[in-house]
């Protein structure tokens, strides 16, 4: 089975990978390794450059006993427009997985369809289910079951914003988004949730709205890789978004603060939010370690 978006999961199963990512974690702090991915080995298929993803998969796949081959998109034949079909089938017959970081999710659907090996989706210009799942996992350590908790997004409808989506109506938990006009988040999966939720899925213009009900803040940067060229426009068009101390004071004083990193201090989040006591990035990021050991465990070994 593949991982190319939340939609194809349920509740149970995505409590699932978090649960064993838990585990996992605790275990791992314990001193416990285990080599479960033993002679298992993924091709990582990088279109866009990463650090927290490349890495945390790569240590994941490296701690549970298995083998990376890492392939930046330039160094395949994918730069030379081999078909995404012919290239499932092939890497199918070599390695034991595939995670692809690239820009259309049509290349992932397509290297899925094709695929006799899973292909999990580590980002793509639509979706970001991975890093989705370590950030839920960051909530319920702190904050409690995900049900119970309500999610604000402060900033750009991007990829990030849509598998929030597609996660509070699959997990029936509370998200207000807050983002420019213009920068919404797809519409046609913000419909599909909205018509599947069990909590208010909302869109507003107002940060300060967002945040006032709020157990978490979460927060991306605000001109991604394919941005480029817009960055001025967008450092004008999402200033009153900046998550900072005035915000913040809006918020409830237990309500944490995500960034799945790298940030942009002072930009979309200010060095003394980042820094402060509510601010658990760093947390959320070592988690992607552990879910990532979850996500490849569950694939390679089913």
């Amino acid at each position: 089975m593949h991982l190319t978006s939340l939609w194809n999961f349920n509740k149970e199963q995505l409590q699932a990978y978090i649960n064993r990512a838990l585990e996992l974690k605790k275990e791992s702090k314990g001193g416990l390794r285990h080599t479960t991915l033993q002679g298992k080995t993924i091709a990582l298929v990088f279109e866009k450059p990463s650090t927290r993803t490349r890495v945390s998969f790569e240590a994941a796949m490296y701690g549970m006993g298995g083998q990376v081959i890492y392939l930046p998109g330039r160094d395949t034949q994918l730069a030379r427009n081999e078909p995404l079909k012919d290239m499932a089938r092939v890497m199918s017959g070599y390695v034991d997985g595939m995670v692809i970081r690239t820009y259309g999710q049509e290349i992932v659907d397509e290297l899925s369809q094709y695929a006799t090996v899973p292909v999990i989706n580590a980002l793509t210009d639509l979706h970001h289910p991975c890093q989705i799942l370590s950030d839920i996992m960051t909530v319920i350590e702190k904050k409690g079951p995900i049900e119970d908790v309500h999610v604000s997004w402060v900033g750009d409808g991007n990829n990030m914003a849509n598998s929030w989506i597609e996660a509070a109506s699959i997990m029936e938990f509370a998200l207000t988004l807050a983002c420019p006009e213009g920068y919404d988040p797809d519409p046609e999966i913000l419909k599909r949730a909205q018509d599947k939720a069990v909590k208010p899925i909302t869109v507003v213009r107002d940060p300060n709205r967002a945040v006032a009900t709020a157990d978490v803040i979460n927060v991306d940067v605000w001109a991604s890789m394919g941005h480029e060229g817009q960055e001025e426009e967008r450092l004008q068009v999402f200033q009153p978004y900046q998550v900072n101390t005035t915000l913040l004071s809006k918020a409830k004083n237990d309500t944490i603060v995500l960034h799945c990193l790298p940030a942009h201090r002072d930009e979309e989040i200010t060095d003394e939010v980042l820094e402060g006591r509510q601010c658990v990035a760093f947390e959320q990021a070592e988690n992607k370690l552990h879910i990532h050991k979850a996500i490849l465990e569950h694939h390679l070994r089913n």
